[in-house]
């Protein structure tokens, strides 16, 4: 039997100050999500000025990226492609680009989604917000 890694609270709100920090950095108003290895809300942000959509958004990214176990940018792109079919797959719940899994050791503990900017900034909010917790 393996032991496994997991997102724990204190975890969750330095992933959240350092993406939030990164957004504020740019002037960014969004929401910031981060869910478990299963999806499950762990924690949500959702900034001054960021709009309504963003709360429902930057969660479904989430659970994207960690359901597929990859940047949720890569379903994006493969709709992009001409992959329609992404479109009806289970469990993925937003195919845009804005959410990035975590990853400790080998094992995929969650995922950060964020919405509210660019997808690629989106994207690149939900990285700093990892880089807090991976060394």
């Amino acid at each position: 039997m393996k032991t496994k890694h997991s997102l724990e609270a204190a975890d969750v709100k330095a992933i959240l100050a350092a993406a939030e920090a990164e957004a504020q950095a740019n002037g960014w108003a969004v929401t910031i999500a981060v869910v478990d290895d299963g999806g499950h809300p762990l924690g949500l942000l959702r900034m001054d000025g960021a709009s309504a959509s963003t709360a429902h958004m930057a969660p479904s990214k989430a659970v994207t990226s960690i359901m597929g176990r990859r940047d949720s940018g890569n379903y994006e792109q493969m709709v992009a492609d001409g992959r329609v079919a992404m479109l009806s797959a289970p469990s993925l719940e937003a195919l845009l680009e804005g959410a990035v899994p975590i990853v400790v050791d080998g094992d995929f503990v969650g995922a950060v989604g964020v919405s509210g900017v660019k997808s690629h900034q989106d994207a690149q909010i939900a990285r700093a917000g990892i880089a807090a917790i991976i060394a």
